[in-house]
C-alpha cells in the first residue's frame, strides 16, 4: 500500500510525550508511532460501530430467524 506525506500539529506535551517513546526505541520514529495511533483509532471506532449495530438487534428475532428450520435438520444430523 502507498503512503502520503501530511504534515499535523500536535500539542507541545503530545509531542514531548511522542518523543520520549522514541528515544526509548518503543517506536523507530515519529512517523511510526502517529500511523500506529492512527492504526488503533481507526480500528476502535469500527469495532464500536459493529457494536452499536449490533445492540439495535432485536434479540428475540434473531434467536428465531437463527433457529428457523433447526427442528427439521435435527434428524438429519449424522451420530457422533
Amino acid at each position: 500500500m502507498g503512503r502520503a506525506k501530511v504534515a499535523i500539529t500536535l500539542d507541545a506535551q503530545s509531542l514531548e510525550e511522542l518523543d520520549r517513546l522514541v528515544v526509548a526505541h518503543v517506536f523507530p520514529n515519529r512517523s511510526q508511532a502517529i500511523q500506529e495511533a492512527v492504526d488503533e483509532k481507526l480500528t476502535r471506532l469500527s469495532r464500536s460501530r459493529l457494536a452499536r449495530e449490533c445492540a439495535k438487534l432485536d434479540p428475540d428475532f434473531e434467536k428465531a430467524l437463527a433457529e428457523e428450520g433447526i427442528s427439521k435438520e435435527l434428524a438429519e444430523w449424522p451420530e457422533y
